[in-house]
């Protein structure tokens, strides 16, 4: 065996790593939601109708051409145009803003297996939905890949006072 024959037989370790993509490599925590949302398309300037609020995710998006709201599947009127049942996945994990994949480490995987996504983002993080009917297989997937999926923990949100003048303070009752 030449020197030359042993050369080409090396793995180039810096040449690999270039080739894998740095998405692949964020492993991510999601929780489910488990409430049935939906996906409903109004008209530009639609005003947002009372029975899309009462939801524990509420999303409102307005473009020159249509209104669209994600909302609870079940208060969506049966007429109106909407993509439903979804079931929900927020991003948990520590990301740091500007992270580059995010959502190509989790949409990859579903598109992989044949499973159709919508995503949105917040401020704090990004969100995936899935069909109800594709859920267990997305999560299997993302599990495949190294993700966890958790059940939501529910979260009791924190009132605000409301700032003003303080009461004036009285004294121990004698």
């Amino acid at each position: 065996m030449s020197t030359e024959d042993i050369t080409n037989d090396v793995l180039d370790l810096d040449a690999v790593t270039e080739a894998v993509p740095a998405w692949t490599t964020h492993q991510l925590t999601l929780a489910s939601y488990p409430e049935k949302l939906a996906i409903v398309k109004l008209a530009a300037g639609a005003e947002i109708p009372q029975w899309a609020e009462s939801s524990s995710l509420f999303s409102v998006t307005a473009t020159a051409t249509e209104t669209s709201l994600i909302c609870a599947g079940r208060s969506v009127p049966t007429k109106t145009p909407s993509i439903k049942p979804l079931i929900a996945y927020r991003v948990v994990s520590e990301v740091e803003e500007g992270a580059v994949g995010i959502l190509a480490a989790l949409l990859v995987p579903l598109a992989d297996i044949g499973v159709p996504a919508y995503t949105f983002s917040t401020y704090e993080t990004d969100w995936v939905m899935v069909r109800v009917s594709d859920s267990d297989k997305a999560a299997e997937e993302w599990r495949r890949r190294g993700h966890t999926v958790a059940a939501a923990v529910p979260i009791t949100p924190q009132k605000t006072q409301k700032k003003g003048p303080k009461a004036p303070q009285k004294g121990p009752k004698k």
